[in-house]
Formats: C-alpha cells, structure tokens, sequence
C-alpha cells in the first residue's frame, strides 16, 4: 500500500476533537451547544455566552464579569450507497460510511473595563468522518476519509459607544488528514494562522444585528512518500461570513434569523506533487462552489428558570451533481432543531438541544482509478449537545 506520512500532530488532543460534517461539505457548525435548539439562528447577534467569541467576537461587550462556557456536541451522520450501474469493480454497497463523533469546545471571556473585553476560545470549525467496509463497490475511489480540526481563537471586543461594539480574534489552526483508498493512503497534517471580525449593533434595547467574517486558512503540508519523495500539497479551506439578528418580540417571546455565505470555491483540487521536481503524484478533484445557509429560530420563556427553543435552516451544498464524490457525499440539507435551557441562577445554565438533518439524496457518477461509481446515496444526521456556562 502507497503511503504518505507528514508531520504528527499530538494523537490524544485530535481525537478528542474529531467530527463528521454537519454543515455543507465538511464544515462544522457546532461551536456551541447553546445555538443548537435554534438551528444556530441569530449565531452572530444572541451574546448570550462566552461561545460568541467563535461566532462574533463583538458579543464580549454584552457579557459580564468573568464568563466561562463549555460543551460537546455529539453528531451522528448516516451515508448508504445504492448501486445502480457500476462498472469496472465489483463489491457491496459498503455499509453505512457515517458513524457517531464528538465535537467539543470551551470559551472565556473577561471584561476588563467598561468597554474592552477579552476572550479565547478553542473549537473544532472543520470535520469529516466517511468510512467504507473494504471491500466495497467502489474502494477504488475510497474506503475512508477523516479531517479533524482544532482551532484556538484569543479576541478582543471594544464598545465604540451604545449602538455598535467591534470586535477582532487571530485563529492558530491544526488540521489532521486522512484519505485511503484501495491502492493508497495519504496521511497529513499542518498548521495556519488566520482571523476573525465582527460588529454588534444594538439599534435598541430589544434588537440586535450582528456582522461576522471568519478568514480562509492556507495550510501546506509537506511530508515524504514511501519514506523516500519529498512531496507537498496546498489546501486552502473557506472563509465564512454572518449576517445575524436577534428580537426581544415580548416579555417571553425571542426570535432570531441568520444568513450566511461560505466560499467553498477555494476547495477545488487537491494535489500532492513531488517537492523537489514539482511533478504531479496523484490529486483529489473537488471542484466545490459557493454556499450559503438561512436559518430562523425562536425561543420561549416559559418559567423564569427555563426557556425552550427551535428553529429551522436550509443549507445548500457547495457539492455540485457533476462532481460528487464518495469521500463527501453531500446535498443540500434542511435543519429541524428543538432545545432547551434551565437557569440555575448563581451556578450557571445549561443549554441542550437536538437537531434532524435531512439531507436531499445525492446521485454519484464518478470515473476514477478505473472503476464507474454510478448510483445514489441515502443520507441524514442526528445531532445532540449540551452546554454549561457560568459567570463571576
């Protein structure tokens, strides 16, 4: 078996954080728990924990004290491949390649004068987990894909005034790959420097609108083939932007909408070339396009200890029909989420929340390493969280 090896990032501390995509492609939206009732509606405008940092560093102005915010998200994806039409291999249908994965994160933040607030976060803003039985129909083209993520993110917020607070974060970020296939597993790692921005607008005591922009991350990973080839590959994965609003509507009543915009045009190919001649070994096609992503959600007090909450959002895939691949499967998504929170005052609030993916099924017709992928996929998810956060 052809391998590829670069540099190790620590075992433990990755699968602690690995994911399987819950957003389009393999991008993770997960970075709190408390968003998952409301489908991450309102993501960039709610401030309600220290979790802003990720979404909406601007959001530390709202916060008070010393506020401490963690959570895991447990994210169940389900991929089942139908044949219809095959040629070039023979094989099963490969099993379910989805599978149960964790995704925690824990944020801080300080306020440290009337106006500056400071924060750090870490977080997992990308993941995939796909995994075939090995002697599949289609191991020609994969049998397992893995990329697992880990970002820090230290911020700062400053209150301009009133009416719009700013605020600014740099994000180190490691990622971990994996891609095999029946003839060959490539095996890399690296890390990237990048940043995140963001505004708040109260426009009244009753009405936020949140602005958000995460930047692209440029990784190179360099490494050697079978021990002896010097080879390196440039990746760069998308930035993000957020539109976001929140409404007190009544005494009990919140509602809150989002808008985003991904550019997952950056993705296209992926190729590792020999380092020292430039020459290409092998590559994977992704040829993604831009997405974007609505969500509207509400959130009901019912007692003054407990609110409850739930939202939908429709996602769009930057996958297109021509050019879907057995590593990611994806299509477009509908979120149904529902969750809840108890205030225990002085000790904190816990949210939890659950969520549905039901994702459109996805035809595949893929010629590659000389086997015709052709059928169609059986895809959803289930998502579950919890989040605990405090302040002193």
């Amino acid at each position: 078996m052809k391998k590829m090896t670069l540099r190790t990032v620590p075992a433990v501390l990755l699968a602690v954080f690995s994911g399987a995509a819950s957003a389009a492609a393999f991008q993770l939206l997960e970075q709190n728990a408390s968003g998952l009732g409301t489908a991450y509606a309102g993501s960039a405008a709610v401030a309600d924990n220290a979790s802003t940092i990720f979404f909406n560093p601007a959001g530390m102005t709202q916060l008070q004290g010393v506020q401490l915010s963690l959570g895991v998200a447990g994210v169940g994806p389900s991929y089942k491949f139908d044949n219809d039409g095959t040629t070039g291999a023979t094989g099963g249908n490969g099993g379910d390649a989805g599978g149960w994965a964790a995704v925690p994160n824990a944020y801080a933040s300080w306020r440290l004068t009337r106006d500056l607030s400071a924060g750090i976060g870490i977080s997992a803003p990308f993941g995939l987990a796909t995994k075939y039985d090995s002697d599949w129909i289609g191991r020609a083209q994969s049998v397992k894909s893995e990329i697992r993520t880990i970002n820090v993110n230290p911020s700062l917020a400053y209150r301009v005034n009133d009416k719009v607070s700013l605020g600014f974060g740099v994000n180190y970020q490691t990622i971990d790959a994996e891609l095999t296939n029946a003839f060959s597993r490539l095996k890399g790692d690296d890390s990237a420097w990048g940043w995140n921005a963001g505004a708040l607008f109260t426009l009244s005591p009753a009405m936020r609108v949140g602005l958000s922009y995460r930047s692209s991350m440029k990784y190179t990973l360099e490494g050697k083939a079978n021990g002896l080839l010097p080879i390196k590959a440039d990746v760069e994965l998308p930035d993000t932007v957020i539109l976001s609003v929140w409404q007190q509507v009544s005494d009990r009543w919140e509602a809150m909408g989002d808008v985003s915009y991904t550019r997952w045009s950056t993705l296209k190919t992926l190729n590792i070339v020999n380092r020292s001649s430039g020459a290409l070994l092998t590559s994977e096609t992704f040829n993604y396009d831009n997405s974007w992503r609505i969500a509207w959600g509400a959130a009901y007090k019912a007692t003054d200890a407990v609110k409850l909450k739930f939202g939908i959002a429709y996602d769009r895939t930057p996958v297109s029909d021509d050019d879907r691949s057995a590593r990611v499967p994806d299509n477009d998504r509908l979120w149904l989420s529902v969750g809840g929170q108890w205030s225990a005052g002085r000790y904190g609030k816990v949210d939890v929340g659950y969520a549905y993916l039901y994702v459109k099924d996805a035809s595949i017709n893929q010629n590659k390493n000389g086997t015709f992928l052709r059928g169609d996929y059986d895809a959803g998810a289930h998502i579950v969280g919890v989040q605990y956060s405090t302040g002193f």
